[in-house]
This record gives C-alpha cells, sequence and structure tokens, in this order.
C-alpha cells in the first residue's frame, strides 16, 4: 500500500510541473484563479474569457517548455466568461 504521504508528495511534484493550460491547442493560459494541493488532488481553477474561443474542445495541461502533461477532449460552449475547474487525482491503481 502507498502511503498517503507519498500520494500527496506525488500531486505536489504534479502541481510543480503544470505551468499552463493550452484550449484547441491555440489559446494559453498561465493564470490560475486557484492552483493547490489538497488531499492527494492537484486542484486548478482558471477563466476562460468570453471571446477567447467559442468552443473549448480539447484542454491540454503543458509544462512552460510546452511539453504536453495532460490532454483530454471536452465539449464546453464559452457563452459568457467561464471558471473552468480541473483536478487530478494522485492514487495508488
Amino acid at each position: 500500500m502507498i502511503t498517503t504521504h507519498f500520494l500527496n508528495k506525488v500531486a505536489r511534484f504534479a502541481d510543480s510541473r503544470v505551468a499552463k493550460i493550452v484550449l484547441n491547442e491555440t489559446y494559453e493560459i498561465t493564470k490560475f484563479t486557484l492552483k493547490r494541493v489538497e488531499n492527494n488532488e492537484l486542484i486548478l481553477n482558471y477563466m476562460v474569457p468570453f471571446g477567447s474561443v467559442e468552443t473549448i474542445t480539447l484542454i491540454e495541461l503543458k509544462e512552460a517548455d510546452d511539453r504536453t502533461l495532460s490532454s483530454n477532449e471536452v465539449y464546453v460552449p464559452v457563452t459568457t466568461d467561464t471558471i473552468m475547474i480541473q483536478t487530478i487525482e494522485v492514487k495508488e491503481g
């Protein structure tokens, strides 16, 4: 069994690597409303301003050097300023 302490350290490592969000391979977000680790979970909150993209179809978490850490296909229409909440849970499995 992996200890909670170690799972939290892995979540903190992931936190240290995520530098930006890239939407639809074109729109970059580098300022987070919230970015923290809690209970082995990396929590990311960020704002997508109205007009930046019409619909979010791809969300990528990237390192500062542009390497992709995570990529998720989604469908999120952006009809107003939109607050996104994304979590990464670190667990044994």
